[in-house]
């Protein structure tokens, strides 16, 4: 009898998504041509637990005029920033038996620029990624060409963002499959930001497992080694690529619907807590984000919201607290 109540209860969560997709999952990202008013946002796309893409909404700041690699020369070009190095330009990310994480340097951002360019050499792939608001830690001399804030959501979620982050990264820096426990404003200033997207309705079918923590590390001559972060707990993370599944290894992923969509610059996107994301970049994609924690009471939650977060758990995926490596937080991208 247990064995049949759990088998229905199987039943039920293969079926779940299923229902959420045709429920509230829309079929492509939609998009609003103008910022919405907190209401609107709250009402629309906050409660509902859906994406979108908002067109006309940076239009005021300066940073979409003035952002490029001469003006970061000029204005930062002198100032060190944390910049995650790896071999292959997935930091956080499953390789082989362990969870990786990158090479941490402090490195002055005319070089990173350099590297970008061609004008220097660097081994591996350079990626300014470091969370926990390192654009005003970090840049402060950046914060006057954009809005400390988006109003109309910062007064739709109650709150102001957590954190503020910078990314500059390359073509081959790319974020594996994951999710936040944050809300994200993804701002592109130039270039584009590539998004593939599952639901939390999905997660019966995305696979978790467990994994060593390791740290890549540079050596003198410029090679990679890997160093077991043997202090650490193993880490819950997705061993898949979801541009290239392996189903014999992982069938039941064949039963996930993927979105996908590209945020060109001058967009915002709107990406919700636990929604699961991959993303890569064009070369030059200057970009920002912000990421307030979404609201602890929401009165009106859709289907494919929470209720996997629950099942799933920040206790047994990824962390959410500023200090853990992957987690994520508000975030200006480049």
């Amino acid at each position: 009898m247990a064995e049949a109540a759990l088998e229905a209860a199987r039943s039920e969560l293969r079926e779940f998504p299923a229902a959420a997709r045709e429920l509230c999952v829309p079929l492509a990202v939609p998009y609003l041509d103008k910022p919405p008013t907190p209401l609107h946002f709250y009402r629309d796309w906050v409660c509902p637990n859906r994406p979108c893409i908002i067109r006309n909404a940076l239009q005021h700041w300066p940073a979409l005029q003035k952002w490029s690699l001469p003006y970061f020369r000029a204005t930062v070009g002198s100032t060190e920033v944390s910049v995650a190095v790896t071999p292959d330009g997935y930091a956080d990310a499953v390789r082989g038996d362990h969870f990786m994480m990158p090479a941490e340097r402090r490195l002055p951002l005319s070089f990173v620029l350099d590297v970008r360019e061609g004008r220097a050499q660097h081994p591996g792939v350079l990626y300014v990624q470091k969370q926990c608001s390192n654009l005003p830690t970090e840049l402060p001399q950046l914060l006057p060409d954009l809005e400390s804030h988006v109003p109309w959501a910062s007064e739709a979620l109650g709150k102001m963002p957590d954190a503020v982050n910078f990314w500059l990264g390359e073509v081959a820096a790319v974020t594996s499959l994951q999710k936040d426990h944050y809300e994200n404003l993804y701002c592109v200033v130039s270039g584009e930001k590539h998004f593939l997207f599952h639901p939390p309705s999905d997660r019966p079918f995305i696979p978790y497992e467990l994994y060593t923590p390791a740290t890549y590390q540079l050596t003198e001559e410029g090679t990679f080694k890997v160093a077991d972060e043997e202090a650490m707990e193993k880490v819950p993370w997705i061993p898949l690529d979801p541009l290239a599944p392996d189903l014999a290894r992982y069938p039941s992923y064949s039963q996930a619907q993927a979105l996908r969509c590209t945020v060109r610059a001058g967009e915002m996107l709107y990406l919700l807590a636990l929604w699961f994301h991959h993303v890569q970049q064009s070369q030059g994609c200057v970009a920002g984000e912000e990421l307030p924690r979404p609201p602890g009471d929401r009165p009106c939650q859709g289907p494919a919201g929470p209720l996997w977060g629950g099942l799933g758990g920040s206790g047994s995926e990824e962390g959410s607290s500023c200090s853990d490596p992957h987690s994520s937080h508000s975030e200006f991208l480049v």
